[in-house]
């Protein structure tokens, strides 16, 4: 009997510790299921079920190695192996190391090819850029603008990148990144020990389920397109502790990577192709890439608002604004917009003060899978 109650404790814990990790990982089948609850309720108790099935094992350790010596011994290396592989290997904030050296620089000082897309931010005239090659390894930055702390992140399975305030209850808040559902970084806060989706915001496991963290603007452009708009920029430069990281995903902003979760469908409406994202007031719309792509500039109305999205001559910058009216029409020259009246810059700052600006509008570049997941009654 005893002999059995080790076996079952090895087993049990083999068993326990793979799926620790098999529903927050990006294993076959497991970013498919809704078992978000399932996962954290694991997580949250999971001493209790090592301390089972230590105790288990402890009670009939003895047993079993009188029957026999190197069984009972394999099964406790094996046990044990597996263990050090999900808690240490496999954990996603041991396989992303956060950076500990950020080092911001100007224009004059860069050492980042400006045709690296960004993630930009702009708060009380104070202007940040983070290449998304670095942004994709971290997966998130923590900074500050204007004495304000931000909280950068990027999801590369998603190709989603969002800013958020890391304020949580009025507090702020230090996070970790603890793994994904449906294919989408969650990081964990460490008061609460709840987790929170990256491309929404939105805690989605623990006490604080429900709640979202406070966003900000921001735009993805390549560097170039940002300096331009915003010549006082500060940019993230890269942390030589990371280069053989930052060197995997050289390639992926461009689409050329071949992995199954990082690559590019380059046919439209696929699972992996590029579409932008637009959500006002609770509705969201898709628009595909190619699409934009070939047109360039796009006109449409959400929620009785007329919009219009632009993509830039370098084929990697692109903005949705607010139309003063639905039957206002531009021409893209030089990355400048002009309706016939006035001018605007690609931001949609009117360069007459007497006539208003073009109101930004968050857009987002994502995977179809991510966006149509997190956003299901979207449009296309």
């Amino acid at each position: 009997m005893a002999k059995k109650i080790y076996y079952f404790g090895i087993i049990g814990i083999i068993f326990f510790e793979i799926a620790n990790v098999y529903f927050i990982m990006p294993m076959p089948g497991s970013q498919e299921m809704n078992s978000i609850d399932l996962a954290y309720f694991l997580y949250t108790w999971r001493w209790i079920f090592r301390l089972v099935f230590i105790l288990m094992i402890f009670f009939g350790f003895k047993a079993s190695f009188q029957k026999s010596k190197i069984l009972s011994l394999l099964a406790s290396v094996l046990a044990i192996g597996i263990g050090y592989a999900t808690n240490a290997v496999m954990a996603a904030d041991s396989m992303f190391l956060q950076t500990k050296n950020l080092k911001m620089s100007d224009a004059s000082h860069s050492k980042i090819d400006t045709s690296r897309i960004v993630i930009g931010v702009t708060y009380k005239g104070q202007s940040r850029a983070y290449p998304i090659q670095f942004l994709g390894y971290h997966h998130q930055v923590f900074d500050t603008i204007a004495q304000k702390p931000i909280l950068v992140t990027y999801c590369t399975v998603c190709r989603s990148g969002r800013i958020f305030e890391p304020m949580v209850n009025g507090k702020k808040e230090s996070f970790r990144l603890v793994g994904m559902d449906h294919f989408n970084a969650m990081f964990e806060d460490k008061t609460t020990k709840s987790w929170w989706r990256q491309a929404t915001g939105e805690a989605i496991a623990g006490k604080l389920k429900g709640q979202t963290l406070p966003e900000l603007e921001s735009n993805q452009m390549s560097l170039k397109q940002w300096l331009t708009l915003n010549p006082k920029s500060l940019i993230m430069q890269q942390d030589k502790d990371f280069k053989t990281e930052y060197d995997s995903l050289s390639n992926y902003e461009s689409g050329r990577r071949k992995g199954n979760l990082t690559r590019r469908d380059t046919l439209s409406w696929k699972e992996k192709s590029w579409i932008v994202g637009i959500t006002i007031d609770k509705q969201s719309k898709a628009y595909d890439w190619n699409d934009l792509v070939k047109k360039r500039i796009i006109y449409d109305v959400i929620q009785n608002k007329p919009i219009v999205l632009i993509l830039a001559n370098d084929n990697k910058s692109f903005v949705a604004l607010e139309r003063n009216s639905a039957s206002q029409k531009f021409t893209l020259t030089n990355n400048a917009l002009y309706d016939g009246k006035n001018s605007y810059t690609f931001l949609g700052k009117s360069t007459n003060p007497l006539i208003k600006k073009l109101q930004p509008i968050k857009a987002y570049q994502e995977y179809w899978h991510s966006w149509k997941t997190f956003h299901p009654l979207t449009q296309k």
